[in-house]
């Protein structure tokens, strides 16, 4: 990936938690890591990527961010549900707003919601992996990008 396509989601983590909680989040170096030592933390939303380009997206946070946000957002109801819901939507919202940029053939699959940190997230092996770490308040989180 070029560090244009990689800006591409930084300006999407950054746009998300500004429009959402009125507090931009702040974005450090992404950097690369194998594919079987990718991060998760206790929540992760994974996005599909299919079309010119394949692999996938996903957004993976602890959940007092999580909880913490829906705050943020006024919703009083924290919830195991509600979480998972905010947790697909973040990954969603910033993958839909990528396409914008990569165009129709960066064709995008619904959120798929992970609880708890797996003990290992399957990604391609022949395909790049980029952390984009990510803090918002106090709270560390991190997107993970694989894409052809």
């Amino acid at each position: 990936m070029k560090q244009q396509e990689i800006q591409v989601f930084i300006e999407g983590v950054k746009h998300y938690f500004k429009k959402e909680s009125n507090i931009e989040a702040s974005v450090g170096t992404p950097y690369l890591v194998d594919s079987k030592d990718s991060p998760a933390l206790s929540y992760t939303g994974i996005i599909g990527i299919s079309g010119e380009r394949k692999g996938c997206v996903y957004f993976t946070a602890p959940s007092v961010m999580l909880r913490h946000l829906l705050v943020s957002m006024g919703e009083s109801v924290q919830s195991d549900h509600y979480i998972s819901d905010l947790t697909g939507e973040v990954a969603n919202t910033i993958s839909g707003n990528a396409k914008k940029s990569f165009g129709s053939q960066f064709m995008i699959s619904v959120p798929i919601v992970v609880k708890g940190v797996p003990d290992q997230l399957q990604l391609p092996k022949d395909i790049d992996v980029y952390v984009v770490p990510m803090s918002w308040k106090s709270y560390d989180a991190n997107l993970v990008v694989c894409l052809e």
